[in-house]
């Protein structure tokens, strides 16, 4: 069963347009390059509730291919690159584990 991933960046205050620049010129451009698109479902920005939030989904055939595909965009020197102009940007990281309900749709 596919279990999917939530990871949720808390961006600084003021550092949002940073941020979707990187993502932008760096970061969006390496994960295509490297075929690491293939398994996202999408990038969200916060608009009410929290804010200043980037929130993007990923689905995997399961765990074993969730730790291959992070392993291989961590070794890979293009998103690592975007990576290190991201981090300062952000105050926090957390990654949720979702499995799909039994019901409804599953993208």
């Amino acid at each position: 069963m596919a279990i999917y991933e939530l990871r949720t960046y808390q961006v600084t205050v003021g550092k949002m347009k940073d941020a979707v620049e990187a993502y932008s010129k760096k970061g969006w451009p390496a994960l295509q390059k490297g075929g690491f698109d293939k398994k996202l479902v999408g990038y969200f920005i916060s608009d009410t509730g929290p804010l200043h939030q980037i929130v993007h989904l990923w689905k995997f055939d399961d765990d074993a291919d969730r730790r291959n595909h992070w392993n291989n965009l961590f070794a890979n020197d293009d998103f690592m690159s975007f990576a290190s102009e991201l981090r300062p940007l952000l105050l926090s990281q957390q990654n949720q584990l979702l499995n799909a309900a039994p019901w409804g749709l599953h993208p």
